[in-house]
């Protein structure tokens, strides 16, 4: 069985390291792609100064295309399927439907709850880590701290944080664009795991070598974890998660690969997927309804609080990233939160009440209570402010100052006189 796992884990670990793109070989950030139909187009003339005319067109036109940025550009793009990600998910979830058989059939429940644990742990390293500490720089953490994270984030196998980082904020400033790793206006199959099968977007490649990753890059950490990732992910996500059940709790090694590291991993990664694909689809726009992400509690629940995804677009740098869940659906705030009181978190950036009333009010999709709370005070303004002693206001159809317009045209049924 060892070695199986051994093979297996060795794909695993393949399928994370991107190769040369063949279609993107000198991609750059405004460099222009190939267009057949602009430089092949034949020009049929009449007379010298049509061809003239007509060349001159086709200059303006080429030089539109080189000046125009990459990633607004619509430019005609093939997918380019990367066959290793393509089997290894196969697989993965294949294993994942083996696992959850097992669970309920003859797995032990320390043996659950090792996963649930571990489950947990690896979505802080994403969450918490990954996502709120290194791509947007929510908060700082001191050595400890980004340490555990570090290994955390290691655990969920979701690319190195160097990685995640880049591509994270790739996807903030150019979202729903060719730009974006994971664009949702291909669809929710693509925005979910799709985008993990094909080679990517030239223009996600060409972005990520502009993203600032400073940072990071002065973080030993991180780089730390970067040159030696091929190593420590293997040893973190599933040997060790698989012997830790194995050794000590007696399970058996069937149960301990598919349950524990399996099942564990799989889980995770869709809950992560979940905010790329469903919180850009479903849920409502309290603060922006202008953009794609929406809020979305199923998906706060499942990823560990990054469901409130319309207000995180807003407000990127709230550590919360969200206004108006509690720890129930924000469980990587609570960390984060007890974190500080220990000292080991501090800065902990977030938005102004002021700030977010503001916002809500002037881009917002009316779903937020600051809406109906300003649409009832307006509401009763009007009310207050009705002017009840206007000189159109009549006691009845002798009133010398009814409007002669109004008796004019009112309808008198059975009249005598």
């Amino acid at each position: 069985m060892a070695p199986n796992v051994l093979g297996n884990t060795i794909l695993l670990a393949e399928a994370c390291i991107e190769q040369e793109d063949r279609n993107n070989n000198n991609a750059s950030v405004g460099a222009p792609y190939k267009n057949k139909s602009i430089l092949n187009v034949p020009t049929i003339t009449t007379s010298a100064s049509t061809t003239i005319l007509e060349e001159s067109k086709k200059k303006d036109i080429i030089h539109q295309e080189a000046v125009r940025p990459a990633a607004t550009s619509k430019r005609q793009y093939h997918h380019v399927y990367v066959w290793r990600n393509i089997i290894a998910f196969i697989y993965l979830h294949l294993g994942f439907l083996y696992g959850s058989y097992l669970l309920v059939t003859s797995a032990k429940w320390s043996t659950f709850f090792l996963a649930l644990a571990l489950g947990s742990c690896g979505a802080l390293g994403i969450t918490a880590g990954a996502h709120r500490l290194w791509s947007h720089r929510a908060y700082k953490a001191k050595w400890p701290l980004r340490l555990f994270l570090m290994l955390a984030q290691t655990l969920a196998f979701q690319n190195s944080v160097y990685e995640w980082v880049r591509d994270h904020r790739v996807h903030h400033k150019f979202t729903d664009t060719d730009a974006d790793p994971h664009n949702a206006t291909r669809g929710f199959f693509f925005s979910h795991i799709g985008w993990l099968m094909v080679k990517k977007h030239p223009d996600v490649k060409a972005r990520g070598r502009a993203v600032d990753m400073s940072d990071l890059e002065q973080d030993g950490i991180i780089m730390f974890q970067r040159k030696y990732y091929a190593l420590l992910m293997p040893l973190c996500c599933f040997v060790i998660p698989t012997f830790l059940a194995y050794y000590f709790l007696d399970e058996t090694f069937s149960n301990s690969w598919y349950v524990v590291a399996i099942f564990r991993y799989v889980l995770s990664l869709n809950a992560t997927w979940l905010v790329n694909s469903a919180a850009h689809i479903w849920g409502t726009k309290p603060y922006d309804r202008n953009i794609s992400p929406t809020n979305n509690t199923f998906v706060a629940i499942a990823a560990y609080g990054e469901g409130w995804h319309n207000y995180h677009h807003v407000f990127p740098w709230d550590y919360k990233t969200s206004e108006l869940g509690t720890y129930s659906t924000n469980f990587t705030t609570a960390a984060i939160d007890f974190f500080a009181r220990i000292g080991w978190a501090y800065d902990l950036k977030s938005v102004s009440d002021d700030l977010i009333r503001k916002r809500v009010l002037r881009t917002g999709d009316g779903s937020h209570q600051y809406s109906e709370s300003e649409l009832h005070a307006k509401m009763v303004d009007y009310v207050n402010t009705l002017d009840h002693e206007s000189e159109q206001a009549v006691w009845g159809w002798d009133d010398k100052d009814m409007n002669e317009q109004d008796r004019k045209h009112a309808t008198v049924k059975n009249k005598c006189d």
